[in-house]
């Protein structure tokens, strides 16, 4: 695969592919068949617009005109809407994609089994009582603080919440005297990939490689265009950059943008990841619409790590570093996982 070292930032490059992503749907969907309001007609434009326009077929291993064949049969004109909104769930269920919902005023569907079938790794309250004992300080959604005297630590309950670099600043000021961080990403659930290039800026010291994106460009599971690099740059302008040890902390509910803040700070230098493998999702969401007027919404453009490897079934641990959290220590207030991080924190093995 040949691969183009183009110099953008992830905003601007979502913003370009998004709409060459966007006109390409539409120029589409003039070649579409005019499907009827009927459950037929709806089946078969759902199943059409994914198959033209879903990015991670050649990942999924997944046969769509055998699931087609096999859905189909399930689909009747006498059959309700609820039923037709279940045949067509279970259908998109087969992707096995977190980022793909049907959405109808009555029901929107969710594939949960990306993270339902692994432990949840994680519990606040065991955080906030048994290591912060209630004293711990929050901002845009971090609440961060020191968990011992010479280790700090920042948990980051979902992109969503806007983080700024003077947040950051203020963040990592206040923990200065430690030895090295701890960065929670665990049931971080995504968001804004700006604030991806937010944080990630405050712990690199130079330019470096963040990923690559490429979009649909066509109608076959194989029509993509070539990789584009994007790059993240350090803070500037007098913000603090944190040259210290770093662990990011993860389980199988990090997803979507937290799977690839994960996947970015895999590649920088003074980082270990521990915990589960994340929870993959690295598409760029997309929305369309069946005749009914139910939407759909699914993964459009790929985005890759650094390494131009696909992220959309998880990052794994760095090595050594597959830690779960013990359900009888739990019930000590014990998180293991944190109790890990500390001690490689301490030890200074990575550094």
């Amino acid at each position: 695969m040949h691969f183009i070292e183009y110099g953008m930032r992830i905003a601007d490059i979502i913003r370009a592919f998004g709409a060459v992503t966007l006109l390409w749907l539409t120029a589409a969907c003039h070649d579409l068949p005019e499907y009827t309001d009927d459950p037929r007609g709806n089946f078969e434009a759902l199943w059409q617009i994914m198959d033209e326009h879903y990015c991670f077929f050649g990942s999924k291993d997944v046969d769509w005109a055998g699931v087609h064949d096999r859905y189909v049969a399930k689909v009747s004109d006498r059959m309700t809407s609820q039923e037709l909104f279940r045949v067509c769930a279970d259908m998109l269920g087969e992707l096995r994609d977190g980022h793909t919902n049907l959405i109808s005023p009555f029901e929107t569907s969710y594939y949960r089994k990306w993270w339902s079938d692994y432990p949840q790794n994680y519990d606040a309250r065991i955080v906030e009582q048994y290591y912060f004992n209630f004293n711990y300080r929050s901002v845009c959604g971090i609440d961060y603080g020191y968990l011992t005297p010479n280790v700090g630590y920042m948990h980051y309950g979902s992109f969503s919440d806007p983080v700024g670099s003077g947040n950051m600043d203020y963040i990592l000021d206040f923990l200065a005297t430690a030895q090295g961080l701890i960065i929670d990403v665990r049931d971080n659930g995504g968001g804004d990939l700006t604030n991806v290039e937010t944080i990630v800026s405050h712990f690199i010291d130079r330019e470096i490689k963040a990923g690559y994106i490429m979009h649909k460009t066509g109608p076959g599971h194989d029509d993509f265009s070539k990789p584009y690099a994007y790059y993240y740059k350090p803070a500037s302008g007098g913000h603090i950059v944190w040259r210290k040890p770093v662990v990011v902390l993860m389980n199988r509910s990090t997803f979507s943008a937290a799977n690839n803040f994960v996947a970015v700070m895999k590649h920088v230098p003074g980082v270990r990841l521990v915990g589960d493998v994340s929870g993959g999702g690295s598409g760029m969401p997309f929305n369309s619409e069946l005749p009914n007027g139910w939407g759909v919404r699914f993964s459009a453009c790929s985005i890759l790590d650094a390494a131009g490897e696909s992220t959309e079934q998880g990052v794994p641990p760095s090595d050594g570093c597959k830690v779960d959290m013990d359900p009888a220590e739990a019930m000590l207030g014990h998180d293991t996982m944190i109790d890990f991080a500390v001690e490689l924190i301490r030890s200074g093995s990575f550094i």
